[in-house]
């Protein structure tokens, strides 16, 4: 049954503002906004970034400034102006709304945290105000732009009618650029992205990463909105090589950039977490097999590389060569995937769910009781195997700083570029198996088990062999992480815990990325270790905001940040069908007109 929605032209706006009026008032409002930032906000460098200066803004001043910024832009944009037309393919005024909004709430965060650190609004100075009332103008303004998109008459409430002002149409059809184009645009967004997360990792208090968040939150959705992130999407999907080369390149610049190093150290923790995020997407996202006690591979292969690696502390004392830990860890968590997979993968559903998450307890229970004393000493119990020296990679040794192209790198640094190539190769190996003759099983199994079967799919089989691939690759990014953290205790493997990588924050990455595809871990991963890092004054309250956010996620984008078409069709019903439009070839139209006549 379909249902016919009857659709009003898109002239209505979300507040009853004239809209020559709200033309006039949106960049006016931008524009006050952004010079306000070139104003002090604040009479006492008490508060973070120094908001004292007059005529150079700085910290949170910085993120007003590039709201305002492109608030303007962008409405001018939707003027007609000649050469900025390429900025809204998509939506005209959806994007200016959004990154009017995101100028309020910059802004309005900045003003009410200066308040509350400082003790009042009395401590606010005269550059504070010019932009609140600014952004306050410029939002109210852009709520009353006329809707991009028709208003249906299913959106009643206040809450329909503000998202539907929120919506935008597809990007339009634009005539191909020659590939060099294509190529230097693929580059300079990888470029933008390097440095947005270079900026975001460089912050050095929380007040300005939260304003971070805020900015690169709604300037994200503009974009989105304007279409030029399907462009490159476009782009990308295109010309999926240079794709991956250019995010290779913009990886390998990042520990460039930075200059402490626990930066560097943030950037290696969260390439490991995106690794074995990845390889659970291989049993999630591509099986379909619900896996919660994932970490334990983790743990298999660190445990496996601390105790080869001439630890002090290690029961067996031997040193191999760091290409043979990694095997020894790789094989151990191989090993282990088959041992658990087999007698287990032949349950479907809660009841898989239960029996791997038994298995992540059993795991970790076990190393902690292989101390001599409740069973042989061979993990050390709760103390863990400490001391594991840094590698020495013919001649290379990982714990020194060394001279790059003149750039100092330290340890940190070290190890992200040889995470870095853990990371390409787990690229590669879920790329080609993905689009493999196994990967398209993986996903027929994924979807109907029982049809898969029925087409001749030996469904356990595969199963077997994507809960062994998946086991493996956390196996490899475990080797590494022993030697980055020097130590390996049974507490660093649980369920769910306030310190990532666990099993619930592993799962949570690929499900917020998007299952199955694979930037979507990635950008997953870097998400939730990125933010708990830099908002560690929150982490007595980090699961419950966890959980709050993973009910948003369901609630306004079940098929995660960087969905495949097949999901995105799966959570968005249109109530029809999605069949292409008939196609008249020029003789029928000739024999139509003719009978006509």
């Amino acid at each position: 049954m379909t249902t016919n929605h009857t659709t009003t032209p898109g002239t209505t706006s979300f507040l009853p503002v004239p809209a020559a009026a709200a033309r006039i008032a949106t960049p006016a409002g931008a524009a006050i906004a952004l010079a306000g930032t070139f104003l002090a906000w604040t009479w006492t460098s008490d508060f973070p970034g120094d908001l004292t200066v007059t005529g150079y803004p700085g910290g949170l001043q910085v993120l007003t400034l590039t709201s305002a910024a492109l608030t303007l832009l962008f409405a001018l944009s939707g003027y007609g102006i000649r050469g900025l037309g390429w900025l809204t393919p998509g939506g005209t005024n959806s994007p200016v709304r959004l990154l009017a909004l995101g100028t309020l709430g910059t802004t309005g965060y900045t003003i009410g945290a200066i308040a509350y650190d400082l003790g009042g609004v009395v401590n606010l100075e005269p550059g504070a105000w010019v932009s609140g009332i600014g952004a306050l103008i410029t939002a109210i303004a852009a709520l009353g732009l006329p809707d991009d998109q028709p208003h249906t008459t299913t959106a009643t409430t206040t809450w329909q009618r503000f998202r539907n002002s929120l919506g935008a149409p597809p990007a339009r059809r634009t005539n191909p650029l020659p590939s060099w184009a294509e190529i230097l645009i693929i580059a300079v967004a990888f470029g933008i992205g390097l440095y947005i997360f270079s900026y975001g990792i460089d912050t050095d208090y929380a007040e300005l990463f939260i304003g971070f968040l805020i900015t690169v939150g709604f300037a994200f959705t503009a974009l989105h909105r304007a279409g030029l992130i399907s462009r490159v999407t476009a782009l990308t999907t295109k010309h999926r090589n240079v794709t991956l080369t250019a995010a290779l390149v913009a990886a390998v610049c990042f520990p460039f950039t930075q200059q402490k190093e626990e930066y560097a150290l943030i950037g290696a923790n969260i390439l490991i977490f995106a690794t074995v995020a990845l390889g659970l997407n291989v049993v999630v996202g591509l099986a379909g097999l619900l896996d919660l006690g994932y970490v334990a591979f983790l743990g298999v292969g660190a445990y496996a590389a601390a105790l080869v690696s001439g630890s002090t502390m290690s029961a067996i004392g031997v040193e191999f060569p760091f290409w043979a830990a990694v095997l020894t860890g790789a094989a151990a968590s191989l090993v282990f995937g088959v041992l658990i997979g087999a007698p287990t993968l032949r349950l479907r559903g809660d009841y898989l769910a239960i029996v791997t998450l038994g298995f992540g307890e059993i795991f970790r229970l076990t190393v902690n009781n292989l101390n001599g004393n409740s069973g042989p000493d061979l993990t050390n119990g709760s103390q863990g195997i400490p001391s594991i020296p840094d590698l020495d990679f013919f001649g290379f040794d990982f714990g020194l700083k060394h001279d790059i192209l003149g750039f100092n790198l330290g340890r940190s640094a070290n190890y992200y570029l040889l995470m870095l190539v853990f990371t390409a190769v787990v690229v590669l190996v879920f790329r080609r198996s993905g689009e493999s003759r196994i990967g398209r099983a993986w996903v027929a199994i994924r979807e109907d088990e029982t049809a898969a079967t029925a087409m001749g799919i030996n469904a356990f089989r595969l199963k077997l062999l994507a809960f062994a691939l998946g086991a493996t690759l956390a196996g490899l990014a475990g080797t590494v992480q022993a030697h980055v953290n020097y130590t390996v205790t049974p507490e660093q493997y649980q369920f769910a815990g306030s310190v990532p990588p666990n099993s619930a924050f592993l799962l949570a990455a690929v499900i917020l990325g998007g299952m199955g595809t694979l930037s979507g871990p990635l950008v997953g991963a870097a998400l939730l270790y990125l933010i708990p890092a830099k908002l560690q004054f929150m982490s007595d309250y980090q699961l419950f905001l966890f959980g709050v956010a993973l009910i948003l996620l369901m609630r306004l984008r079940p098929e995660g940040l960087v969905a495949d078409r097949r999901k995105k069709l799966e959570f968005h019903e249109t109530d029809q069908l999605d069949l292409p439009e008939p196609r008249q070839s020029e003789e029928t139209g000739a024999d139509i007109a003719k009978a006509g006549a």
